[in-house]
């Protein structure tokens, strides 16, 4: 599977590109500290710290405790069961909007 994959599936899993990006790169380089992301990725500090916020809501982000201030990110495997999960929780959400929204519509014919 190539990188390029990876990322479009993880950004299909509800993270936005710059959040993928993120967490390929922690992924691959390990722990870094924020200024580290910012220089690498070449993405804006202001991104960075929405990405991280978003990855952190997502319980995808870990403190290391090795390095101080650095941050890194749960092995694919266990990341991507997460997503995967959330994702399935959001469908059944939808699923269960989608027909109360039917069956109202349905009582008025």
């Amino acid at each position: 599977m190539s990188l390029e994959r990876i990322f479009k599936a993880l950004v299909s899993l509800g993270l936005s590109e710059p959040d993928a990006r993120v967490y390929i790169y922690l992924a691959l380089k390990g722990p870094k500290k924020r200024e580290s992301i910012v220089y690498d990725l070449k993405i804006s500090r202001y991104q960075i710290v929405q990405s991280l916020e978003n990855l952190q809501n997502k319980n995808i982000i870990i403190s290391d405790p090795k390095i101080k201030n650095s941050l890194s990110v749960l092995p694919f495997e266990k990341a991507l069961k997460l997503l995967i999960k959330a994702e399935k929780e959001q469908i059944i959400i939808s699923e269960e909007n989608l027909l109360s929204n039917w069956k109202s519509i349905r009582k008025r014919f």
